[in-house]
């Protein structure tokens, strides 16, 4: 059975500054709580990734390997965590532009976990964690597209 989570935050700064971020996951440990990030092969995790990469994230003992499914610049991230836990998972960030300037980010999964009768522990979980996840995007975005000489 499919279990779905879904939070929403605001960041001041524009769809591309939020989505320059999300793209490079060298930027996930600093406004995250995520410990490390690492993109699979030869790959730079300082540098915007794109369709196909695969981004291993640690947090604690635990390693999440995502693979980049598609983007829509600055609108459209989606990614598919592979292995680990779930049988099936696929997650989504939405940038919108917000009537009041900024974005308004929404950032949603669909997933189905291995162990059967877990998934209200993991939906219960994963809305807290990515909620912070969303939070942390949404500030550290706004906070690089302002700093003197930086373009995210």
């Amino acid at each position: 059975m499919p279990y779905t989570y879904l939070v929403t935050s605001h960041s001041p700064a524009s769809p591309d500054a939020v989505f320059a971020v999300l793209l490079r996951a060298a930027t996930w440990p600093q406004w995250s709580p995520i410990d490390s990030a690492a993109v699979e092969g030869d790959g730079d995790p300082a540098a915007p990734q794109q369709v196909g990469d695969v981004r291993v994230f640690r947090t604690g003992r635990g390693a999440a390997r995502e693979r980049i499914v598609h983007l829509v610049a600055d609108r459209h991230f989606r990614y598919t965590n592979e292995g680990g836990l779930f049988r099936s998972f696929r997650g989504t960030v939405d940038l919108i532009p917000a009537p009041a300037g900024g974005t308004d980010i929404t950032w949603s999964a669909i997933f189905e976990p291995k162990l059967p009768l877990s998934g209200p522990f993991w939906r219960w979980y994963l809305t807290r964690f990515m909620q912070r996840m969303a939070d942390g995007l949404a500030g550290y975005a706004d906070s690089a597209e302002n700093r003197p000489g930086s373009g995210s």
